[in-house]
């Protein structure tokens, strides 16, 4: 009874350790390049729900939120991101930029937003090609997801809603905020060595855990091949933007290659939870059973042989119920 009560609790500690997520899509699925440890999904998200430029940024940037694992510069640190404005009349441009090196600088994505003559507002993210490939575009979904099935016995920071509603563009926190008169344009002040003091870098994890971690956000946003904001993009792409020779040699000689664990991009496999303290190169720790066994081996003196101990043992027994039946009938005739 005891035994049975032991499996039953595990088996629910396991159950309430297992993160929600879309039947259709249970496994995760990666570009194979390095924008898989920066989920747009996850950041359109955060953007629109902060309350001004500068508070998107410290979010991006912070080890709580878990959004950024990016590390294009290979030091095994995560990157700071920041944000730069670009304004045409009642069109933002806001760009996402890793200062790799002194000398340097990889834009992310940029993120579009823009009003038409009828007071709507568009929002897009588009990463940039080096990271994404071409046209990786992300939206506000005009419909829910139906592929968002809660598990009503997860405990992790970001469940999935049971009925997720659509997001109005309009009502959020940060387009509010960009179209009232109290707007201050923001112009970040760091570089490359100089960083905020809240900033402070954390190894990244492999991808299949930072994948589970964000994978929620998709409910919410969808993939488009349109840009709605086209001439601000173009003026972006032929002006602003900036890409590194490093990211790129990089990006070609696999250096990124292992956030995956050595697994098959396309589909990598969960990890255990404590995968990410281990380097993909460590010596896991020695199996304990196998370590005792292999005491318990060696304990034998060096002439016996090993493939007969359990039938030398066995004769032993043997041996000791016959004298024990012979003393038990000598008994007897007394």
């Amino acid at each position: 009874m005891k035994n049975f009560t032991f499996a039953i609790a595990v088996f629910l500690m396991i159950f309430v350790s297992l993160p929600a997520f879309p039947q259709g899509n249970p496994e995760p699925k990666a570009l194979g390049l390095p924008g898989d440890n920066l989920d747009l999904y996850a950041v359109l998200d955060l953007f629109q729900k902060s309350k001004t430029i500068e508070d998107f940024e410290a979010a991006l940037n912070s080890e709580k939120q878990g959004i950024n694992n990016l590390d294009l510069d290979n030091d095994k640190k995560i990157d700071f991101i920041k944000v730069v404005t670009k304004k045409d009349k009642d069109s933002y441009t806001f760009i996402l930029q890793d200062p790799v090196s002194k000398s340097e600088t990889q834009d992310v994505a940029v993120i579009l937003v823009s009003k038409d003559k009828n007071k709507k507002v568009t929002l897009q993210i588009i990463g940039d090609e080096a990271l994404y490939g071409k046209n990786y575009i992300v939206e506000p979904a005009q419909t829910p997801a139906k592929a968002a099935t809660p598990n009503p016995a997860y405990a992790g920071a970001n469940p999935v809603a049971a009925a997720p509603q659509v997001v109005v563009v309009e009502s959020s926190p940060v387009i509010v905020y960009l179209y009232s008169p109290v707007y201050v344009p923001y112009v970040p002040p760091y570089y490359y060595g100089f960083y905020p003091p809240y900033f402070h870098p954390w190894a990244p994890i492999y991808f299949s855990m930072y994948y589970h971690n964000v994978y929620p956000h998709h409910a919410y946003y969808q993939n488009t091949v349109i840009i709605h904001s086209s001439n601000n993009y173009a003026h972006y792409s032929s002006s602003y933007r900036s890409t590194s020779v490093t990211v790129n040699q990089y990006n070609k000689s696999g250096n990124y290659k292992g956030t995956y664990q050595g697994n098959n991009y396309n589909k990598p496999t969960t990890l255990p939870s404590n995968a990410s303290s281990f380097p993909s190169n460590a010596n896991k720790p020695m199996n304990t059973q196998a370590t005792n066994r292999a005491a318990n081996t060696t304990s034998l003196p060096s002439n016996v042989n090993k493939s007969n101990v359990p039938q030398a043992a066995n004769r032993q027994q043997n041996s000791n119920i016959q004298a024990a039946k012979a003393g038990a009938s000598g008994k007897r005739r007394r």
